[in-house]
């Protein structure tokens, strides 16, 4: 397993660099190939060796190389974190073909999901459609008796958010009702301990914006529910399978 972590973390930096490409730009309809990443001040196109993810952005102490402009720290945070969390998975999940490949897969949609979601309150259809088909298409080619548990997850998740949606219209949007199914597709049974820890990282955050604004500007501030999603999903991924079975066991 300790030959594979460090292939990992240089992989989710890589996948985490393009990452950031995607969240700035699918949302916004352009292409995710070219043109080359440039400045946001100037607009210089960035030298390849300018380019690295996080080293780059270290050695350079978030500036444009030409301009000076102020680089966002957004931008080695999400390939750090990407980094990270590619490590968590092959480090907890080795042995366990599907689990790791879902796991990989997972993250990677779930970082450009939550970033676009904070930045524009959105969830693009464009990520959560491909994540469902992949997620499918994994466990009908790795473990084939694992289809049906992620179906019905699936489906149950979806029914669980859309009916509340339907009811009352200033619930949870769309976007948030597919992205749980899609959940669902990954996380199998522990979508609902996923769930779980989404809305009480909710909750609490909601408590923290009302702490710091007051109680009228706080209920009116909007938080987008992706990230707690988000959250939850990947806390759910590492240990909901041990809630679920230790709450069956006890009742």
């Amino acid at each position: 397993m300790a030959p594979a972590l460090a292939p990992a973390a240089l992989f989710g930096l890589l996948i985490g660099s393009f990452l950031n490409v995607v969240a700035w730009r699918l949302p916004r309809g352009e292409s995710l190939v070219k043109p080359r990443s440039k400045c946001p001040g100037c607009g210089e196109q960035l030298r390849a060796y300018d380019n690295i993810p996080l080293f780059s952005w270290l050695l350079l102490r978030g500036r444009c190389r030409g301009c000076g402009e102020k680089i966002s720290a957004r931008y080695p945070v999400v390939e750090a974190v990407t980094a990270g969390l590619y490590v968590l998975v092959v480090a907890l999940k080795w042995g366990d073909v599907l689990q790791v490949t879902l796991g990989l897969v997972l993250v990677t949609f779930l970082v450009p999901i939550a970033v676009i979601d904070l930045d524009l309150k959105i969830i693009p259809d464009k990520l959560t459609a491909p994540a469902a088909v992949l997620a499918i298409a994994l466990g009908a080619v790795l473990e084939p008796s694992y289809l049906p548990e992620q179906l019905a997850a699936g489906a149950g998740a979806l029914i669980f958010f859309l009916l509340p949606s339907l009811i009352h219209k200033k619930g949870m949007g769309m976007g948030d009702v597919k992205l749980v199914a899609v959940l669902g597709l990954y996380l199998g049974r522990a979508v609902a301990p996923a769930i779980f820890i989404a809305l009480i990282v909710g909750v609490v955050a909601g408590a923290a914006i009302i702490a710091m604004k007051g109680m009228s500007e706080g209920r009116r501030t909007q938080v987008p529910f992706g990230p707690f999603l988000a959250i939850g999903a990947l806390i759910a991924f590492f240990v909901g399978d041990d809630l679920v079975s230790s709450y069956t066991d006890r009742f």
